[in-house]
Order: C-alpha cells, then structure tokens, then sequence
C-alpha cells in the first residue's frame, strides 16, 4: 500500500482535482498523473456538482466506453473500481489490493476503505484498466 498512503487525507471538494481537495474522479485523476504519468480527462466542465448523479454517471461510462479502457475481472492497482451511488454508477476507487481501495469519502477525505463487503460489497459494478497499464502487468 505504500504509494496510495501519500494520497490518505486529502479533503473532500466538490469538482476538486489537486491535492487541496478533490471528489472521486479528482482523486483518481491525481493519482494517475503523479503515479503513473497518465493525463486523465478533468470533466470539470460536464457537470456541476459530484451530487448530479446521473451527469457524473454519463460521463464515467462514456470514458470507461472509450478504447482506452477494458474490464477486467482481475483488478491489480492502479485500476479504477466502479460503484453504484443512489441509483447511478457515479462512485469510483482505486485498486489497492484484494478487497481494498483508495477513494474518495464524500464530505470527508480520501482514504483506505473495504470494497469486499459492508457499504461498498453489494455496490461494486466492475473493474477497469487502463491501456497503458497492459504492459507487462497483464
């Protein structure tokens, strides 16, 4: 767990995409350009708040769509985890280790938290790697 603990702590901020505060595709978007280099798209212009649901669903699922992401039914870190929020897939974490991810509590800070079971077990949808990570990972 040793590169997802300089990222513990950060604050919560709605549309937030740097260490001062992020939401959860900020986080996720942070940690791909300070871990592995990879701009993510910022978003910040297709929705107003984290809490539009359903715009933030649509713009996940447009970019996880896209050719440069594939399921995969065996997550290694780095790779983005997809939650059901309310009624919408608008939730995503980070690929720690079995059964744990680095995301993005809502009103809170970003942290280390079970995706396996308790709150997040019954709303986990998918895996997604990212192309540039296929390499000599997969």
């Amino acid at each position: 767990m040793s590169w997802s603990n300089a990222y513990l702590g950060i604050p919560y901020a709605d549309m937030g995409r740097d260490r001062s505060g992020c939401d959860c595709w900020g986080l996720a978007r942070l940690v791909y350009a300070e871990e592995l280099a990879i701009r993510l798209p910022a978003y910040s212009e297709g929705y107003v708040s984290a809490e539009e649901q359903a715009e933030v669903a649509s713009l996940i699922g447009s970019e996880t769509r896209g050719s440069v992401w594939r399921k995969t039914l065996t997550p290694q870190p780095f790779d983005l985890l997809l939650f059901r929020h309310g009624r919408h897939d608008s939730h995503v974490g980070i690929y720690i280790a079995p059964g744990l991810m680095l995301h993005m509590s809502t009103d809170d800070q970003s942290k280390h938290e079970r995706f396996d079971q308790g709150r997040w077990g019954h709303r986990f949808v998918v895996a997604f790697a990212h192309e540039a990570l296929r390499g000599d990972r997969r």
